[in-house]
């Protein structure tokens, strides 16, 4: 499996289907950069319908240069979409939580059901989290603990809805062989290194955490 983290939450998944490499983006949004040269996708998958998660107007410019790629999102970021006409509703997957998407041999499960809490005052936005081959979770924004074990996990470390805390909570209960931070660019670069090094001081025993390179493919392995 190699991953290339495009910034905050977008990052590419490319790993092996039954007929060669398979190609997923994940939420690439407005605080996200470079993904806009990303070709031969299999798919696109979006967690939620906030901007920093799907930049719409990029998203059909990267749909269009990727002429087979699904987009894959719940029916509430779909709704938030509707206004880009570009995008042909043949091309969308409309799924929730307990759906299950297969792309050429790659089963992708779909977990989670709400974004974390910002405010009471605020309302609650449907998030999809998605386990990529029963071995990589994107959790979106949320920190629902999957029913079982995940191999890598995309990690949220900093946002309006979370604190460094509950980040390290949910790495504990996860204790995946590796987790890759994401959802950053919030953060000053000092609170992101910060952050970082708090994750690997408290990490449970056989966890690496590995911060990616922008733009850089990097080989992650598997255990599974």
């Amino acid at each position: 499996m190699k991953l290339t983290h495009y910034g905050h939450a977008c990052v590419l998944v490319e790993l092996s289907g039954d007929d060669g490499i398979i190609r997923l983006l994940f939420d690439p949004g407005g605080y996200s950069r470079d993904f806009e040269q990303v070709v031969d996708l299999d798919a696109v998958f979006l967690t939620h319908a906030h901007a920093d998660h799907v930049d719409g107007e990029r998203l059909g410019k990267l749909l269009a240069d990727n002429p087979a790629a699904e987009l894959v999102l719940n029916a509430h970021t779909q709704a938030a979409l509707a206004g880009l006409g570009d995008i042909a509703p043949s091309r969308m997957r409309i799924v929730g939580p307990g759906s299950t998407v297969v792309l050429r041999g790659v089963r992708v499960e779909v977990v989670g059901g709400d974004h974390a809490c910002i405010h009471a005052a605020l309302p609650i936005v449907p998030n999809n989290g998605y386990i990529i081959d029963g071995s990589l979770l994107h959790p979106g924004d949320a920190l629902d603990a999957p029913a079982g074990s995940v191999d890598v996990l995309l990690l949220p470390i900093g946002g309006p809805w979370m604190k460094i805390g509950e980040a390290i909570d949910y790495l504990r209960t996860v204790a995946p062989r590796l987790a890759v931070p994401i959802h950053q660019a919030g953060l000053a670069p000092v609170h992101q290194k910060m952050h970082c090094g708090l994750l690997r001081d408290l990490a449970p025993e056989g966890t690496e955490i590995a911060v990616l390179e922008h733009g850089v493919s990097q080989d992650v392995g598997t255990s599974q």
